[in-house]
């Protein structure tokens, strides 16, 4: 089992109030490329890995992903920090204030509540980790966009941690597949 810092992974201490950029994040919260699916997509797939190393792997990178969910929500509170209704009406976010007022609900940023459906897992490792790399990379993009459009330092900084770990991701998947495509070779499984 885990054990949980009661910290965040990387310090988030957002600037100022900016409901406009916390609209953007909901993206990464409850959005098909961003953190919420990645954690469940790698913890469900990690079951059907078929050596110890890759699903050791998924595991780590789909805990990890948990921390991410927790890094973005501080960010969106922040953001929306003693926000007034005017406000949270002028960005856009009335119908969710209307329906949850201040709570965090895992939404993209048009409001399209997160879905079980973004979850891919095929059981074919290979195919599975294909998937993964291409949405680390996904997810990576969404972040340089997040990045382009604010200029608050206290942003940006966990926005580009957050940026770096999908490259980090990407890569060990990138490992976990070379290390899978030799395991299927030297068992002749397909």
């Amino acid at each position: 089992m885990w054990i949980y810092e009661k910290k965040l992974q990387y310090p988030v201490h957002v600037g100022q109030k900016d409901l406009r950029m916390a609209r953007y994040l909901l993206t990464q919260y409850g959005g098909p490329d961003g953190e919420l699916s990645a954690a469940i997509r790698y913890l469900n797939q990690r079951y059907t890995m078929p050596t110890n190393e890759s699903k050791a792997l998924l595991t780590d990178i789909g805990t990890e992903e948990l921390a991410h969910v927790e890094m973005i929500n501080t960010m969106i509170y922040q953001l929306m920090k003693d926000a007034t209704i005017a406000e949270i009406e002028e960005a856009g976010l009335g119908s969710f204030y209307a329906i949850r007022d201040g709570a965090q609900f895992p939404s993209d940023s048009n409001g399209v509540p997160w879905t079980a459906a973004y979850i891919q897992a095929h059981a074919d490792p290979i195919a599975d980790l294909h998937e993964d790399m291409a949405a680390e990379q996904k997810a990576r993009t969404v972040y340089e966009n997040l990045l382009d459009l604010t200029d608050d330092p206290g942003l940006k900084d966990p926005l580009r941690f957050l940026r770096e770990r999908e490259v980090v991701h990407f890569q060990r998947f990138g490992e976990a597949l070379r290390i899978v495509q030799e395991y299927k070779e030297t068992k002749k499984i397909y």
